[in-house]
């Protein structure tokens, strides 16, 4: 890993407070490293890990995803209920789920329109709402 990967991770974690222990400024830095925006599973995460020569267990991996997301860093996307995605990009914002390869990317803001959302039942309200528009290729 490059020490300008390293420096940008162990930037993003200071601006959210977290203590940047070397497992997480690892994890930062192939996350924010380039300066780019990142879709990861904890497996695909592990795996990058993996190839940079690193080690950091696949449990510690769930656990910093789950802390940065609890830190603001990260937004959770989850997929058929059961698959978990991480986006770095934590504006709102709808996805593609590319479901020939497992696939999440961005998909454009400025061309969708919610017009209207049902009302929240009795003692609730809405706290957010995800958009994931599933793609098959023809």
């Amino acid at each position: 890993m490059t020490p300008d990967a390293m420096d940008r991770g162990g930037a993003w974690l200071a601006r959210a407070g977290v203590r940047p222990t070397r497992q997480r400024l690892t994890l930062a830095a192939l996350l924010v490293g380039d300066g780019d925006n990142r879709h990861v599973t904890a497996e695909s995460l592990f795996a990058a890990v993996q190839q940079s020569g690193e080690k950091v267990s696949l449990a510690t991996v769930y656990n910093t995803l789950r802390a940065f997301c609890a830190a603001g860093l990260m937004k959770e996307i989850t997929v058929d209920g059961s698959k978990s995605y991480f986006d770095t990009n934590t504006h709102d914002h709808p996805h593609f789920f590319w479901e020939d390869d497992g696939r999440l990317s961005d998909a454009p803001s400025d061309e969708l329109e919610i017009r209207q959302l049902p009302s929240a039942p009795e003692g609730a309200e809405i706290s957010k709402v995800d958009v994931v528009i599933r793609l098959r290729r023809r």
